[in-house]
């Protein structure tokens, strides 16, 4: 079975929630859901497109699709 790369991507400026670390975030998609990670510890959120759009407020400028 052949291994699928995900592109994993870094936020600038982004703190993780749990251990406070600046710019250790990565955010990817694995199985077509939003996965957030820390690169420091153990944190990691997934979240599905539809909870990403409920939780958008304001006006959106645009949507990153890697």
């Amino acid at each position: 079975m052949a291994e699928v790369r995900v592109k994993k991507r870094f936020v600038a400026g982004a703190k993780c929630p749990k251990c406070k670390a600046v710019d250790s975030v990565v955010l990817f998609k694995e199985l077509g859901v939003e996965t957030v990670e820390c690169v420091e510890c153990d944190y990691r959120e997934q979240q599905t497109d539809e909870k990403v759009a409920k939780k958008a407020s304001g006006d959106i400028i645009g949507v990153f699709k890697p």
